[in-house]
């Protein structure tokens, strides 16, 4: 992605302190800070291309250190003296670089086993890191098509696996187009993020009330046997999970809330109320946190 600058002031700098007894609030802002890829300066604050979206990941890290008794200031900055705009840009390119040489290495350890002996999930971990850094790959690092080029040969390679339920077929929704009903509710809308995040990164989405009338399309939440709906006492965010076998500990928890939520039925929370408003926030977590 090529940065688009919304100000003429092409740079964002983070100045802030924390108090020292703040020892788990310094480690929730560092990171962060390192997953927004924002770039330490020697003397001091932290740096990010000037636009919108990284103006209000800044403006939220500084309300976040406001709330723990610290202080904190969004500048937009014009250059740094000791910092030619094209090596601070190099400094962006070299951080990335070493994101993606870790990516690399990781994915190459797991290609090289074969499909019955890897380890389960760690192909999705890998997508799901890789679209993390392409959000904060500014400058277009020249190794991100290496690694997009890794991961399209694991997905060729990706069939008739043996092990968990769901592993063998997962090559089988990769770059799909699914279908959902129109006027989506609390479940087809989690059901969507879930797809997109840890099951078909760069799946399409459309509404229909009929899903024969879209062959090439996967349903979901639908009144249909085909594809993934409610089964049983589960809702279709929950049979998304368990056909999946995704095993992320947050997953689990959105799945009681959107449970609770969508059906009703206080099996996963007696008084279910409380669990919707936990969910607002589990949900917040998960989009701030990918």
């Amino acid at each position: 992605m090529t940065v688009t600058r919304t100000h003429a002031i092409p740079w964002l700098l983070l100045v802030f302190s924390l108090p020292a007894r703040s020892a788990s609030q310094r480690v929730q802002i560092w990171r962060k800070l390192q997953r927004y890829g924002m770039l330490a300066l020697r003397s001091s604050g932290y740096v990010l291309p000037n636009t919108a979206a990284n103006q209000e990941r800044m403006e939220w890290l500084a309300a976040a250190i406001r709330s723990y008794k610290g202080q904190a200031s969004v500048v937009q900055a014009q250059g740094f003296d000791d910092l030619p705009p094209e090596h601070l840009k190099q400094l962006f390119v070299e951080a990335r670089s070493r994101d993606y040489q870790k990516l690399l290495h990781e994915a190459k350890k797991v290609l090289a086993l074969s499909p019955s002996r890897r380890p389960g999930g760690r192909l999705n971990r890998i997508r799901r890191r890789f679209l993390d850094l392409q959000d904060i790959d500014f400058f277009e690092n020249s190794l991100r098509t290496k690694v997009e080029d890794l991961l399209a040969q694991a997905d060729q390679a990706d069939t008739r696996t043996t092990g968990r339920k769901g592993r063998g077929k997962s090559g089988q929704y990769i770059n799909r187009l699914w279908i959902t009903r129109p006027r989506p509710g609390i479940d087809r809308v989690s059901s969507a993020w879930l797809i997109r995040r840890f099951v078909d990164p760069k799946a399409r989405f459309i509404f229909g009330a009929e899903p024969s009338a879209h062959s090439d399309a996967i349903p979901f939440d639908m009144f249909c046997p085909q594809g993934f709906g409610h089964r049983g006492e589960d809702c279709s965010f929950e049979t998304l999970r368990r056909e999946f076998s995704i095993r992320d500990g947050r997953v689990r928890r959105i799945a009681q809330i959107i449970h609770d939520a969508d059906l009703g039925d206080e099996k996963i929370r007696p008084g279910g109320g409380t669990g919707f408003g936990q969910g607002a926030e589990w949900l917040g977590q998960a989009r701030l946190t990918g």
